[in-house]
């Protein structure tokens, strides 16, 4: 299973790009978490060019469409989410693969509840399947800790593995439950 491992920060040293690359590195045998580069090479979104076949739009549609679930860790910027993840986000409004996928949010601070809430909300509005157990805060704001530090440090790495199970569990339940509607509309007609 492959979940797409989204950052919200365009830091170079940026806390929570640490943590999603800890969580491909803890990731179960049977998961592959990809952390997408590119969220710094989208254009600022334009419904006017939604339609023209941009590169770097094309290759983050493909890169969702292609993954089981999404999973999302990003800073929060003044009481909200940062305008990468938004404007990653904006791009997938209308994108019909992103629908009902399972998304799994990762909260690198206790403090960032403005854009944790905000997140969940746009999640939400976009038909996004946030999926609860597996979203988490794990509290490494000040734990002095880089990727290295997460993979080796129980306290860490521990609540990293147990998301990851959950997230791609609620995407296996998914994959039943619409093989079982599938089946279901089959039969009526």
């Amino acid at each position: 299973m492959k979940i797409l491992a989204l950052s919200g920060s365009l830091r170079a040293n940026s806390i929570n790009s640490a943590l999603l690359r800890a969580a491909a590195r803890l990731a179960p045998v049977e998961v592959r978490v990809t952390v997408y580069r590119g969220l710094g090479n989208l254009p600022l979104f334009n419904p006017d060019v939604e339609d023209q076949p941009i590169e770097a739009v094309t290759n983050f549609h493909v890169q969702v469409a292609n993954a089981g679930a999404l999973l999302i860790a990003s800073p929060e910027y003044a009481h909200g989410v940062t305008g990468t993840i938004k404007n990653a986000l904006d791009w997938l409004v209308s994108f019909e693969p992103f629908a009902y996928k399972p998304v799994a949010i990762l909260n690198a601070s206790p403090r960032a509840q403005h854009a944790d809430a905000a997140l969940r909300e746009i999640l939400k509005t976009m038909a996004a399947t946030v999926v609860e157990e597996a979203s988490m805060t794990i509290p490494l704001l000040g734990a002095d800790l880089d990727e290295d530090g997460m993979v080796s440090t129980p306290s860490v790495a521990a609540p990293i593995r147990e998301a990851l199970v959950a997230l791609s569990e609620a995407v296996v339940r998914a994959a039943e439950q619409q093989q079982e509607s599938s089946c279901t509309g089959s039969k009526r007609r």
